[in-house]
């Protein structure tokens, strides 16, 4: 019973948290909306397919964010008889499909790069193209740095995600602007594809990260270590305190929430009444020092 309350309590942070998260979705459409409008007016005055490369992906960051926005969405729906543990895992199909969206990014633009490698063309309007490109790579700057913050301050994998994707980008923005700035200076017109193709190098491990995580995460993969250490040494110090053991204990990632599973054994002439105020006592504990996480304590005897 203990665990059920904890759990229905976290559940409705949790919808109350994922409500609010969106609003940090729509601030990411809206840059990538931005940014693609100032990429793509860099690429046309200057013809360079390093900078066309940037924009492509910056639509990959638009797409990446509207599922971000309706991922955030299904996963604020609460528990239901046909989903009892929630909807978090949604989160891992939103990294799964933005991985294989910045994978078919990569190939348009490894494919237009090599056609370019074989038939370079010279680079004009530079000086424009480049400060144009230079305001997009701020913009992606300044929202990224807020997605990390609110990631990290809320738990949220999505947020986290479209942060580190951003910032991605931001580093990919200023690789491809150096590049096209020696193309300028040097003259050697095929670094311009060069620097295209490395991006989409860049990009498809971007891609594989992601896709590497909602696979994990798909699995029920445990939490960081980190964090498990923390609820672990919850348990070592009532059992040091109140003269009980555990075992078994165990935890799993499903999107923004952490599940912790342990037996806990006490002596035999306990009453019902206080093995539960024990257990009860250290799910709070847990449950304070990790956000959005629930206890799951199976209680028994010593002598089984």
């Amino acid at each position: 019973m203990t665990a059920f309350c904890f759990a229905v309590n976290c559940g409705k942070i949790a919808l109350m948290e994922r409500e609010n998260l969106t609003r940090f979705a729509w601030l990411s459409i809206a840059a990538a909306i931005i940014t693609i409008a100032l990429k793509s007016a860099a690429y046309w005055f200057t013809g360079s397919v390093g900078l066309l490369s940037d924009a492509l992906e910056s639509l990959i960051n638009l797409a990446a964010a509207i599922v971000a926005l309706l991922t955030l969405r299904i996963a604020a729906q609460p528990a239901d008889e046909d989903h009892a543990f929630g909807h978090d895992k949604a989160e891992y199909f939103s990294s799964g499909i933005e991985g294989t969206l910045i994978f078919i990014a990569a190939l348009s633009i490894a494919y237009t790069a090599i056609r370019r490698l074989l038939a370079p063309q010279p680079i004009e309007q530079l000086g424009i193209g480049l400060i144009v490109s230079g305001i997009a790579t701020a913009v992606n700057l300044s929202v990224a740095l807020i997605l990390l913050k609110a990631g990290k301050k809320h738990h949220s994998l999505i947020l986290e995600a479209d942060g580190h994707h951003l910032m991605t980008d931001v580093w990919t923005s200023v690789g491809v602007v150096l590049g096209v700035g020696l193309v300028s200076l040097t003259g050697w017109l095929r670094l311009d594809p060069i620097v295209a193709i490395l991006v989409a190098v860049n990009i498809i491990w971007t891609g594989y990260g992601l896709i590497k995580r909602s696979v994990l995460g798909l699995m029920d993969t445990v939490v960081a270590p980190e964090i498990q250490t923390v609820a672990e040494e919850v348990l070592k110090k009532y059992a040091e305190k109140e003269g009980i053991t555990y075992e078994n204990f165990r935890s799993r990632q499903s999107g923004m929430k952490k599940f912790f599973y342990v037996d806990i054994q006490f002596p035999n002439d306990w009453t019902i009444h206080h093995v539960h105020e024990i257990a009860d006592r250290i799910e709070v504990e847990i449950v304070d020092k990790i956000p959005n996480s629930t206890v799951f304590s199976h209680l028994e005897p010593f002598d089984k």
